[in-house]
């Protein structure tokens, strides 16, 4: 069992950081860009259509993962795709992409799937290419389309729990708020949907912007021994979910993390950091999170809001983690840098 959620959530990984990322980097630059460069439109239309394709790249790598043959691997793309909830039929009848669907679900769909083509077997044999498809979304993929209303109910819960936080006093509210983000970007669950069903906005979203701020530069420094210098990198300028697999086997990995992420959290409160519920499921990528602070702070990019950007933002992540990584690695021996080891092999 421990084996099969390890392929799953290192097959699930791959996909997030493989569909995210290329949205993450240009997305914020591109709308900065594209007033004065209309050209540029495509690109970044581009790289939203990519996004909308993360469940099918969860199915396609978790397949990999598994060492699955090539149908086998397009069955479970296929099934993904009908359980994440990313395509809607509108009012006109038409086909819509709707953003990256429900993760958590996609997830549950392709691990049915997987068990589903691991209890089929060989036992179609030659008529596999011709079952195979169909029999994936009959089955898992129905089941999957079937619960998606529970699972989008239950994500919604999280996200009413958030928002019920919100209402507490800034300082408290800020840092409870971002060790639940900087939680949930570990998890399946999709931070922007979570927010995004919440409409979190305000010193809430800035909270949750600067919890996965947090993680992602704290594993990205944390894990920089263990992998390479890219790799490192992708935790801050891609998605911190690609440490899925390492967090849910060792969840104290993450405590440095999630230290830093209450004190950053705090200063949200403090300091009046806010954003959108775009921008809070986020943090660093794409330098969502920071931008949408400056176009929300009153002056805009004056001197004061540049130095509250870069010392919450950039400066103390990285001091913060820095200093709280030595502290358990060295000091505590609670973590080692090998529990941060990723192979996309």
């Amino acid at each position: 069992m421990k084996e099969f959620f390890n392929k799953l959530l290192t097959g699930m990984s791959i996909g997030i950081v493989a569909s995210l990322i290329p949205n993450a980097l240009l997305g914020e630059v591109l709308k900065l860009l594209i007033p004065h460069f209309p050209i540029l439109k495509p690109i970044l239309d581009i790289t939203v259509i990519v996004m909308s394709l993360l469940p099918v790249m969860i199915g396609v790598m978790v397949g990999i993962t598994f060492k699955f043959t090539p149908i086998q691997i397009a069955s479970l793309g296929i099934a993904a795709m009908v359980g994440s909830g990313n395509i809607q039929k509108t009012a006109d009848g038409l086909f819509a992409l709707n953003g990256i669907g429900i993760v958590i679900n996609t997830g549950i769909t392709t691990a049915l799937t997987v068990l589903f083509i691991k209890l089929i077997g060989n036992r179609l044999k030659s008529y596999s290419t011709l079952l195979m498809p169909t029999l994936s979304i009959l089955i898992p993929g129905l089941i999957g389309y079937s619960i998606l209303p529970f699972v989008r109910t239950g994500t919604g819960f999280i996200g009413i729990v958030v928002s019920h936080v919100t209402a507490l006093q800034p300082i408290v509210m800020g840092a409870i708020i971002s060790v639940i983000f900087c939680v949930i970007i570990l998890s399946p669950i999709s931070t922007v949907g979570v927010a995004t069903v919440i409409m979190l906005s305000g010193i809430g979203s800035g909270a949750a912007n600067l919890g996965i701020c947090a993680a992602g530069v704290g594993l990205a420094i944390a894990s920089y021994k263990a992998n390479s210098l890219g790799t490192a990198l992708a935790h801050v300028l891609g998605s911190p979910k690609i440490q899925m697999r390492n967090f849910f086997m060792k969840p104290k990995i993450a405590v440095p993390m999630l230290i830093t992420a209450a004190i950053l959290g705090a200063l949200a409160g403090l300091l009046n950091i806010k954003g959108t519920p775009y921008s809070a499921g986020f943090g660093l990528s794409g330098l969502v999170g920071p931008l949408n602070y400056i176009h929300l702070a009153s002056g805009g990019w004056s001197v004061k809001n540049i130095a509250v950007m870069l010392s919450t933002f950039f400066i103390l992540p990285f001091l913060l983690n820095i200093g709280l990584i030595y502290l358990f690695y060295r000091k505590l021996k609670m973590i080692k840098a090998d529990d941060y080891k990723l192979s996309f092999d």
